[in-house]
């Protein structure tokens, strides 16, 4: 019987996809530990969202790394992390780290994500860079393990199919 690892996901999506909300909750369930790849932004790249204006590729670079290092740290023990992850190439940089980490990508209607933005009080990411996250979102490709969850559902649902995904992974699945 083949034995596998204990599980290590990465929930992503744009902002306001709930990426935070479903992670910890999927983190609680599977009693492992949970990062919000939020609390990895050095402080020049939240000053720059703060501004309205949407991180580059080589802002990115740095922070991706770390939370890689942080999924590194984890893949034998299992863990949880909330990251927008919304290329190829970042989730490339992540699952290099852990190679067995699976993609639970939250995905959403753009008015309904830009309303849940408008309505976080007190967050970095304003509702003007909605836009600019759906247009550097590309989406889950063959040979990425992972599913697209759809967001107008209720928190406990998505968990629940988090879930599923994870307990049938295969390591060469792809459900997107």
């Amino acid at each position: 019987m083949q034995h596998n690892p204990p599980p290590l996901v990465v929930v992503m999506g744009v902002s306001g996809s709930g990426k935070t909300t479903v992670g910890a909750a999927l983190a609680q369930r599977l009693r492992v530990p949970f990062a919000d790849a939020d609390d990895f932004h050095p402080q020049a790249n939240i000053d720059k969202m703060s501004a309205g204006m949407p991180l580059t590729d080589d802002d990115r670079g740095p922070w991706l790394a770390t939370i890689a290092v942080w999924l590194g740290e984890h893949a034998q023990s299992g863990g949880v992390a909330s990251c927008s992850a919304l290329k190829r190439a970042y989730r490339d940089v992540l699952a290099a780290a852990a190679p067995h980490v699976v993609f639970v990508h939250l995905h959403g209607d753009p008015d309904v994500i830009a309303a849940r933005v408008a309505g976080r009080p007190g967050h970095f990411m304003p509702t003007a860079l909605v836009e600019s996250q759906f247009a550097t979102l590309e989406p889950l490709e063959p040979g990425e393990r992972g599913a697209v969850l759809d967001v107008d559902q209720p928190v406990d649902d998505l968990v629940t199919q988090s879930l599923t995904l994870i307990d049938s992974r295969d390591p060469e699945a792809t459900r997107p």
